[in-house]
């Protein structure tokens, strides 16, 4: 993958402000470090770093059409990309590359806007058609790869700014770096930013399945900006899902589907490797990799440094069966502790789920071996009910055999008040469930996280939000959803929210390309997820074993106590904050000074609870609750500092980087050229 960014002028055909678009490129130097490209007219720049896949020699950016009235820059890989060429060439089109990004020009000569119907793979791109003054962003149906964009208004008019990552936005010297609490607000409930909103004021995440319009008027009129939608999950209506009658040949169907899946996403003029835990997931992904590939797939994996959550020996098994050696990277407390300041710079937000951390590392390992492409097992748990809630959600479900009477949500309650939990009034829990359609399995787990609101919020945070609720920020189809099977719904919200919120973003993309290698994933082919969503949900949820066709589907390519081995949750201690040695930032983080600077939390609740929480039994919800919210007050923290003030801790951070204005006078963000950094230095490695 690469990185892209870009300016264009609402207001006419301004001059670029001097050095702006260098400048944005450099911030992500590391999503790119093989190449850099630039297309600049009067009132338009393209930006584009390159981290060089397919086509190494010829595939420079922008790319255009034969007389270069399209240009595109490109972040991603279209994976049919030999085959969509051959269709393309017969039809009379002429590639001068090698580089599947080619395929997007010339796709949109014939298409326009229906070319993403088309497009099959991960990508972000930005095109610029010149005859029809048109340009156009758009991400990919899953939302594998970012895309942010802001509208910026100046004395001379307003400007449209665009980026794979938010610090490129910033790096311009056109954009202020001011903080957004509802960004915080979806981190305290979903720990997640699945988008639109970020946690940066006037800035948003294009979201999954859209594009954007912008369209140039003539004579220096405004331009029009609109968003659309191109693709959404959607799932047959309850009652008109395949039954799978004959599981051999589901089975048989989805082993191709997969086979077909893995093949492409080994498609690349570089090797791949792959990642492997212990699960059923990854392992089958090397399997089906080993397989295409003739031979063993390299492998790397984690090792948590805490018995109860470790891992590698499970991914041991499976590498010895499959005769792979895996280079093993290890993690723990201290590991989490000195990568996290570098974890919330490639996030761009605060991190609560402490394994990205060791993600990071991961990549990092990867990078130094000399790869730039893994696969990985990503997708299966959202697809598959593969999370311990959905079980827990059917068992208390149970409960609810008389119509009307929700016992289930009656006992949840008691818990709660007989553990000594903060409580949401019941009018809250009906709100949301009205916006999300209905009973949800993911309202327990996002129910246990929001509970830290009600800890650890202050009273100046809960005054800014007001009735703000994360949810209604997610644009669900419920005219879609209401129609489904119940799984079926919070498999939607899954997809909606963890995939690329959290999984795809500062668990996938954002840990891996900080050291430029790019992560690919089978189980989010659209082949396999519109195969997996047209089956009934007892090939999901059998009872209450998760998974059912993807282990039945293992057991043909893997040891039976593999394929049916429990899902076990891959994360790093959550504890590693409070030890007994623990980094100087972290109390300074956590002073009452700092935290009276950001406003968000209430300085005694956060003192009480990082001296009593270990007073809660191990592993309960109550002290899951109470350690997540601890390390989101942290990650919360250490995000202000990095990019809205540094003066909360002795760290470096994005404001000490950011571009110098050289005078009041002029077109930048402060009214002057942009001085940006020599090519080949990254502004956010310390």
């Amino acid at each position: 993958m690469c990185g892209i960014a870009g300016i264009v002028d609402l207001s006419g055909k301004r001059p670029l402000p001097a050095g702006a678009l260098q400048a944005m490129a450099q911030a992500i130097f590391h999503r790119g470090p093989d190449e850099d490209g630039f297309l600049e007219v009067p009132g338009l720049g393209l930006a584009s770093r390159r981290l060089s896949i397919v086509g190494l020699a010829d595939g420079q950016q922008p790319i255009g059409n034969e007389d270069r009235s399209i240009r595109v820059v490109y972040n991603g890989e279209l994976f049919d990309y030999p085959e969509r060429r051959r269709e393309l060439e017969g039809r009379g089109h002429r590639f001068a590359t090698h580089c599947d990004t080619e395929l997007v020009p010339h796709l949109w000569e014939d298409h326009q806007e229906g070319m993403f119907e088309k497009l099959r793979g991960q990508f972000a791109l930005a095109l610029w058609d010149q005859r029809r003054h048109r340009i156009v962003l758009a991400r990919d149906r899953i939302g594998i790869c970012p895309l942010y964009w802001t509208r910026q208004s100046t004395p001379g008019g307003e400007w449209l700014l665009f980026a794979s990552e938010i610090k490129a936005l910033l790096a311009s010297g056109m954009v202020d770096a001011r903080p957004d609490p509802r960004g915080i607000n979806h981190i305290f409930t979903f720990f997640a930013l699945p988008g639109p909103v970020t946690c940066f004021e006037g800035i948003q995440a294009l979201l999954p399945g859209h594009f954007l319009t912008i369209q140039l008027a003539p004579h220096d009129d405004a331009a029009s900006v609109s968003d659309r939608i191109y693709w959404e999950i959607d799932f047959p209506n309850q009652g008109e899902e395949d039954p799978g009658h004959d599981p051999k040949a589901l089975i048989d169907q989805f082993e191709a589907v997969m086979l077909q899946a893995v093949e492409r996403r080994l498609r690349a003029d570089v090797p791949v490797v792959s990642y492997l835990s212990g699960g059923v997931d990854s392992s089958l992904v090397v399997a089906l990799a080993s397989k295409v590939r003739g031979q063993p797939i390299p492998t790397f994996t984690i090792q948590i440094k805490d018995p109860q959550l470790d891992e590698s020996s499970e991914a041991a098994e499976t590498a010895r069966y499959l005769g792979t050696k895996p280079i093993v990277v290890g993690c723990g407390p201290d590991e989490v502790l000195n990568t996290y300041p570098r974890l919330i710079q490639a996030a761009e937000g605060p991190v609560i789920d402490t394994s990205c951390a060791a993600l990071l590392l991961l990549a990092q390992e990867v990078h130094s071996q000399g790869y730039k492409v893994a696969v990985t097992g990503e997708g299966a748990d959202e697809w598959l009910a593969g999370y311990s809630w959905f079980k827990i959600h059917r068992l208390l479900g149970m409960l609810d055999f008389i119509p009307g009477v929700p016992i289930s949500q009656a006992l949840r309650r008691a818990y709660l008040r007989l553990s000594g939990s903060p409580r949401f009034p019941w009018s809250v829990a009906r709100r949301i469930q009205e916006t999300i359609g209905g009973d949800n399995a993911w309202m327990d787990i996002y129910g246990l996280m929001s509970l830290s609101k009600r800890r650890f919020y202050s009273q100046q945070m809960d005054e800014t939000l007001g009735d703000h609720l994360p949810y209604a920020d997610l644009q669900l189809n419920l005219e879609r959803a209401r129609r489904w099977h119940p799984l079926n719904r919070s498999l939607y919200l899954g997809g909606k929210v963890m995939l690329p919120g959290l999984l795809l973003n500062a668990k996938g993309d954002r840990v891996a390309m900080h050291s430029s290698v790019e992560t690919r994933y089978p189980f989010l082919d659209e082949e396999v997820f519109s195969f997996l969503a047209k089956i009934h949900p007892r090939w999901k949820l059998h009872g209450f074993q998760n998974k059912y066709i993807l282990r039945l589907l293992a057991e043909r390519w893997l040891p039976k106590n593999v394929a049916w081995r429990p899902k076990a949750m891959f994360r790093a201690p959550f504890d590693s904050f409070h030890g007994a040695q623990i980094p100087a930032f972290v109390d300074q983080l956590l002073s009452e000074e700092s935290l009276a600077k950001t406003g968000y939390f209430e300085p005694t609740a956060v003192d009480h609870w990082r001296r009593e929480f270990r007073s809660l039994r191990a592993g309960s919800p109550p002290r899951i609750s109470v350690e997540m919210g601890l390390v989101g007050v942290i990650g919360t923290q250490l995000w202000y500092h990095t990019f809205i003030d540094d003066s909360l801790a002795d760290l470096p951070s994005f404001a000490q980087r950011r571009p110098v204005i050289a005078h009041r006078d002029g077109p930048g963000r402060n009214g002057g050229p942009v001085k940006w950094r020599a090519p080949g230095t990254s502004p956010l490695v310390s």
